[in-house]
């Protein structure tokens, strides 16, 4: 299997090398050996689990080199002993804080051990309705690069680009309404306030009490305010550092919280838009902001996690709860890690995790333990993103000997696997934004490469659906108790091979293009 591990953590590092803005002729020679490392890949896959079906695999029949792929990881995982399952957690001592949400007995805030007969049926049933869905899929054009972050506005879906534009699109007609050019840098972020705080703004600058607006923030160092209706932009707050992460705090007064590429959090009145807080807490880039009630959850590239409680009548409003730093969380802490990445997505006492890797993590926050929910059958998997929604948890899935993309679906708050959605060809999923339609329905958009609406398709509907549903068994276990993800240890032994990686890049242009790795995975 020695051969394996190094060939997944050559493509991994490969789909890296993709993302940078700029590559060197070595790294374009490096990237065109992909889809021959996949074929050797699949090969190796069926010797390992067959040796008499190696016969016939041929590098230009892409279809049949996937389907053998996934056929021989299928058999080498049946034939694999279980892995062992570490001890738990490193626990550090912080103070501990009350809030509402979910209240577990289990040490990562995982579900019950037992479950009762009226879940089992409700689990059964919502399985039974997902694996039945359809969706269509329909392609936004328009970006010229990367698509980095995606938000949900009404009937509108806005769009942050490595093109240094934001694009405000009409979803029904699956058309661009707007492009709100202003940024010299490429946009890492986008956040959509509370219909409240819009209303205070609009009434400020004489606007409609209807109007929304949006924030975006970019490696320019700024943060724009534009109304949504019209593209202008009314107000530009000069941050000193490259924003990397947004959101909004939707208490008191209200407050904008940026992270920076430098690991600073700062907060800024939605008022006066003066800063009223900075804090240099991350040791690397602030990738991920998210609030939950009085909390609000800071993730970095290095893969560490901040809780934060919110007091809006103070004049700093954030106080520190906790920090659980990489060898708590088990995220980050690789030799690439110039390309570290780290969303959450935060649910009562539990931080759903995404970094890079193939397998969730689920970080208690009281606590500090951590339990591993599988995302994908073997360590050729990348999780770039997570996020909920009604009772359901989504996370990403990019397969390295594919290249296939997927979504997951886990029921929510038992973290049981129900269906993944994947389409052919689709490209890796580097960001995300979902919402329910007003008959129920979800409508899901997915950045990356592409611009992709996914709209689902109505039980009774004789369309046929884009996307297929299928079951991964693999997934099917439950979260499991861990201290440090294993995955890095099965690709650590790669040392003497060629390193795909461009370790030290000469020049501002090898500190942009890390900067961009680190803001545009969130």
């Amino acid at each position: 299997m020695g051969e394996v591990r190094k060939l997944h953590k050559k493509l991994r590092q490969i789909e890296n090398l993709e993302i940078k803005p700029f590559l060197t002729p070595e790294e374009n020679v490096k990237i065109s050996k992909k889809e021959e490392l996949r074929v050797r890949l699949a090969e190796l896959l069926l010797q390992l689990s067959a040796p008499q079906q190696t016969q016939g695999i041929v590098g230009d029949d892409k279809e049949k080199m996937k389907r053998q792929a996934r056929d021989g990881l299928d058999r080498v995982l049946s034939q694999t002993p279980a892995t062992k399952v570490p001890k738990g957690a490193t626990q550090e001592v912080t103070r501990q804080a009350e809030t509402p949400g979910d209240k577990t007995h289990s040490p990562a805030g995982t579900q019950p051990a037992t479950e009762g007969p009226e879940e089992d049926t409700q689990f059964k049933t919502l399985k039974a309705t997902w694996e039945k869905s359809g969706f269509r899929l329909r392609s936004l054009e328009g970006h010229s690069d990367i698509i980095t972050c995606v938000i949900a506005v009404d009937n509108l879906v806005v769009s942050g680009s490595r093109d240094t534009t934001v694009k405000v699109w009409h979803v029904p007609t699956a058309t661009e309404q707007r492009n709100l050019g202003g940024h010299s840098g490429g946009v890492t972020c986008l956040f959509a306030p509370p219909t409240e705080y819009c209303r205070r703004l609009a009434r400020f600058l004489s606007l409609s009490d209807t109007e929304r607006f949006v924030l975006s923030g970019s490696e320019d160092c700024y943060v724009k305010i534009w109304v949504l209706s019209t593209g202008c932009c009314v107000k530009s707050i000069y941050t000193f550092n490259a924003v990397s992460a947004l959101t909004f705090i939707p208490e008191g007064e209200g407050h904008i919280v940026t992270g920076s590429d430098g690991g600073k959090v700062e907060v800024w009145s939605w008022e006066s838009m003066e800063r009223c807080q900075s804090v240099k807490e991350h040791e690397d880039s602030v990738t991920t902001l998210q609030c939950q009630g009085p909390l609000l959850f800071s993730g970095s590239a290095d893969g560490a996690v901040s809780v934060w409680e919110v007091f809006c009548s103070d004049p700093s409003p954030l106080q520190h709860l906790h920090h659980w730093s990489s060898s708590v969380t088990g995220c980050g802490s690789q030799r690439d890690s110039a390309f570290g990445r780290l969303a959450l997505s935060p649910r009562g006492d539990r931080v759903f995790l995404a970094d890079g890797k193939a397998s969730l993590k689920i970080l208690n926050w009281r606590t500090g333990c951590v339990s591993r929910l599988a995302n994908h059958s073997n360590i050729a998997g990348v999780t770039d993103c997570v996020s909920q929604t009604t009772g359901i948890l989504i996370a990403s899935c990019f397969d390295l000997a594919t290249g296939d993309s997927t979504l997951n679906l886990f029921s929510l708050p038992q973290c049981k696997y129900l269906v993944s959605l994947t389409c052919q060809e689709s490209p890796r999923i580097l960001c995300f934004a979902m919402w329910l339609t007003a008959s129920g329905g979800h409508r899901w958009v997915t950045g990356g490469r592409a611009l992709m609406v996914w709209e689902q398709l109505p039980s009774n509907s004789k369309k046929r659906g884009d996307v297929t549903v299928r079951r991964d068994s693999h997934l099917d276990a439950p979260p499991v108790e861990s201290d440090r993800d294993t995955e890095d240890g099965e690709e650590s032994d790669d040392d003497s091979e060629e390193d795909y990686m461009t370790q030290d890049a000469p020049g501002t242009e090898g500190e942009h293009s890390s900067s961009w790795l680190r803001c545009i995975l969130q």
